[in-house]
């Protein structure tokens, strides 16, 4: 009995500072939804868990070493054991009954995180390589940057364009994946005000890393002046047109400052003469512009791999392929 008492008494204590030390650690960011708060529930079910286990093994491992070792001059055999059935069926019985009870914890806390809210706030959700999109049907309004009031769900309805993506921003906790040809879902109710970050989690291509957009959490309020004002339709093609290459990723392929990226720079790209794959030339007109988008493998430039999506042609309808041009038009270097 007091090997059992021994054995249970470091068991407890390895336990508590395990768990102590995995909850002092840091390994998540701040919670910021409500989604993440029953997560994060069933997280640290498992930590404490987890502690246990480590703790089982590893007490019982050092007293043993302690408590038993061969003492000097001891040349004698060790008690030979046949079997234990009550031990065997207890050290099976427990585990399964432990790993049911968390099965249920876990669909609890699934059926939490999955809630749906007859007042969401839909938003479409578009990944494609390598930026995000975000749509607001009921306003019209097309964003490059994920807006969402504070204490009210939003249904994300998600869509490749492309490949595999994975929605993720680590302070909401939920992650979705976007498969192409299907529409996935996922709720959000934001609870703190601030500005977080969205995030691939699937391996999607070269610029994989950098496939980040930014999230805006605000008061009601705020968030009806925003959809309000981005609601109000810009007189300025040139204006549409840098809203376009903002959020349909063209920025992710074609830099304004002459960096090559993916795709050409759109500094100076107007006007331009430009040399095919199959060496031939072109001048940048809006023609060339033109069937560049629509079309984009019909003239490949040289040195640079078709990469650029084609399905512009569907996404883009002609005025905004227009604004497009205009804007490109202005993307001059600087006179010296």
């Amino acid at each position: 009995m007091k090997h059992i008492i021994g054995a249970t008494i470091i068991v407890i204590i390895l336990t508590v500072l395990v768990g102590v030390l995995l909850n002092t650690l840091g390994l998540l960011p701040d919670v910021a939804s409500l989604q993440g708060r029953y997560i994060d529930d069933l997280f640290q079910v498992h930590t404490w868990i987890i502690a246990f286990l480590f703790a089982l093994i590893i007490g019982f491992m050092l007293y043993s070493i302690v408590a038993f070792r061969r003492k000097d001059g001891d040349e004698s055999d060790a008690d030979h054991i046949e079997g234990n059935n009550k031990l065997e069926i207890t050290w099976t019985v427990i585990p399964l009954i432990t790993v049911l009870s968390v099965a249920a914890i876990g669909a609890n806390t699934l059926s939490k995180v999955t809630a749906m809210d007859p007042q969401a706030l839909e938003i479409k959700v578009v990944g494609q390589q390598w930026a995000w999109r975000f749509e607001y049907p009921e306003a019209g309004v097309v964003s490059d940057v994920l807006m969402m009031p504070e204490g009210q769900q939003a249904l994300l309805l998600m869509e490749s364009a492309d490949v595999i993506h994975s929605f993720w921003v680590p302070e909401f906790r939920v992650k979705q994946d976007l498969v192409p040809g299907i529409t996935t879902e996922v709720r959000i109710t934001p609870t703190e005000l601030g500005d977080y970050t969205v995030r691939c989690a699937e391996v999607c291509g070269l610029q994989h890393t950098n496939m980040l957009a930014d999230v805006k959490v605000v008061t009601v309020s705020e968030f009806d002046s925003w959809l309000a004002s981005e609601s109000a339709v810009a007189d300025d093609p040139v204006a549409r047109g840098q809203k376009v290459y903002e959020q349909y990723g063209c920025k992710a392929c074609h830099s304004l400052d002459g960096a090559q990226l993916v795709g050409p720079t759109f500094l100076g790209s107007y006007g331009r003469t430009v040399t095919l794959e199959d060496g031939t030339t072109v001048v940048a007109d809006e023609n060339y512009l033109y069937q560049s988008i629509v079309d984009p493998n019909s003239q490949i430039v040289q040195g640079f791999a078709p990469a650029m999506p084609q399905n512009y042609s569907e996404q883009l309808s002609d005025e905004q392929i227009s604004d497009v041009i205009a804007f490109i038009k202005t993307i001059k270097p600087e006179e010296k």
